[in-house]
C-alpha cells in the first residue's frame, strides 16, 4: 500500500533576494513522502509556493498539505500514476500537483532522485545555466557579476526594475567593458517593473548592450500591451509571470497566438507540474517559440526535479535558470553541483531526506 506524509523546511536565505516585487529573507518548502510499504521504498516531491507570486500560495498552507494526505491515504492506494495527479490534487494548486507528479515519478524508478532515464540524471551530462544576479546596491550587484564571471558562466541574467533605470543601464556598460556578447549572453528580468507607456524607450536603451531577451517587462494581465510590445521590440521578450494561472489549453493557444513572444520562461511549481509544463513547450514549439526552465526558488529536492525535466529536451548549450541551489544556507543537502557554469548530478551521492526532514519531527 502506498502512504503519503509531509514534512517542512523554513529555507533561510544567505542574503536578502531583491526583485521588483521586494526582498526574500524566508521561504517555506513542503515535502511529499510516498512510500511503498511493500518495497520499503519512498519517492519524494516538494510544494513551495512563492508569495506574491504563486496563485496557491497562503501563509496557513500546512492544512491544505495534511488534508491531501489524509484524503490519499484514505483512498488506499497500491499503484498511482503520476498522470492522475492533477486530477487528483484539484485545480489552483499548482505546486502540490507538481510535488505529488515528482513523488510518483521518483518512487516508480527506485525512489533514487532519478525521474527520468536521461543523462543528466544517470550522471553524464550537465545542464548549462545561467548566473543569476540579484539586484541590490551597485556595489553588491559588481561583486556578483565578478564572482559569476570569475566562475567561468557564459551567461548572466540581471534581476532589473528596482535601481535607477540609468545606473542600471551603467551597470549593462561595465558588463559590456568586461565581456562583449560573443564571449557572454546577458539576459534581464524587470518581473513585470516596466509601465507599458515606456517600456518600448526601456527597451530600446537596453538593446544597445546586445541584451538578449528581457522576460516579463511589463505587468502580466495586459496581454494587448504586451503583444505590441513584442512587435515593436528591439529586442526579444519572453514571458513569465504572463503565464501563471492561465490552465484551459485554448486559453494558452489564444494567449501566445496573441503575443507571439519570442520565448517563454517555465516554472514547474508556478504551472501546475511536469505534465502542465510539457504542454506549454509543445505549444511553444508548434508556434516556433523558444523557452528555458527556471526554477522557482525551490529546494534541491524542486529544483532536481526541475532539472531533470529539463533533461528530457535537447537543450545543447542553452542556459536554463538553474543555478538557484545556492541561495539558501540550510538547503536540503543533495548530490547538486554547479562548476564553471554549469549543474551536475552525482546519482551515486548522497540526499538528506529522511534523516534531515522527517528526522526533525516536522513529518506526519
Amino acid at each position: 500500500m502506498l502512504h503519503l506524509s509531509y514534512g517542512h523546511r523554513a529555507l533561510q536565505f544567505s542574503f536578502p533576494a531583491r526583485t521588483s516585487r521586494g526582498a526574500l529573507t524566508e521561504h517555506h518548502a513542503w515535502f511529499l513522502r510516498l512510500y511503498d510499504t511493500r518495497s520499503g521504498t519512498a519517492g519524494w516531491g516538494e510544494a513551495a509556493p512563492l508569495a506574491g507570486l504563486s496563485p496557491d500560495y497562503s501563509p496557513a498552507y500546512e492544512p491544505v498539505v495534511q488534508a491531501l494526505c489524509a484524503r490519499f491515504n484514505t483512498v488506499g492506494y497500491d499503484d498511482f500514476s503520476a498522470a492522475n495527479a492533477p486530477a487528483f490534487v484539484g485545480p489552483g494548486q499548482p505546486a502540490l500537483v507538481f510535488a505529488l507528479e515528482t513523488a510518483v515519478l521518483d518512487l516508480a524508478n527506485g525512489g533514487r532522485h532519478q525521474l527520468y532515464a536521461n543523462t543528466f540524471g544517470q550522471g553524464s551530462q550537465p545542464l548549462p545555466i545561467n548566473g543569476l544576479v540579484w539586484m541590490g546596491d551597485l556595489p553588491f550587484m559588481r561583486e556578483q557579476i565578478r564572482q559569476k564571471l570569475a566562475a567561468g558562466y557564459s551567461c548572466l541574467k540581471l534581476k532589473i526594475g528596482s535601481l535607477d533605470f540609468d545606473a542600471e543601464l551603467a551597470l549593462l556598460a561595465e558588463i559590456r567593458a568586461e565581456a562583449g556578447p560573443a564571449k557572454l549572453m546577458v539576459r534581464v528580468d524587470a518581473n513585470g517593473a516596466f509601465a507599458p507607456a515606456d517600456a518600448q524607450a526601456k527597451l530600446e536603451a537596453l538593446a544597445h548592450y546586445a541584451v538578449h531577451s528581457i522576460e516579463q517587462p511589463i505587468a502580466a494581465g495586459q496581454p494587448q500591451a504586451m503583444a505590441a510590445l513584442c512587435r515593436a521590440a528591439p529586442l526579444p521578450v519572453g514571458l513569465d509571470e504572463e503565464l501563471i494561472g492561465v490552465l484551459a489549453p485554448a486559453a494558452q493557444e489564444a494567449l501566445l497566438d496573441a503575443i507571439r513572444p519570442a520565448y517563454l520562461i517555465l516554472k514547474p511549481t508556478l504551472l501546475g507540474g511536469h505534465a502542465a509544463t510539457r504542454r506549454w513547450i509543445a505549444l511553444a514549439e508548434e508556434r516556433g517559440i523558444g523557452w528555458w526552465m527556471t526554477s522557482a526558488l525551490e529546494s534541491n529536492i524542486g529544483l532536481n526535479a526541475v532539472a531533470q525535466l529539463t533533461a528530457e529536451y535537447n537543450v545543447g548549450s542553452f542556459a536554463q535558470g538553474l543555478g538557484t541551489g545556492q541561495l539558501y544556507h540550510n538547503n536540503v543537502a543533495a548530490p547538486l553541483h554547479i562548476a564553471a557554469g554549469e549543474l551536475r548530478y552525482d546519482p551515486t551521492g548522497a540526499w538528506e531526506t529522511e534523516t534531515g526532514i522527517f528526522g526533525q519531527g516536522n513529518g506526519q
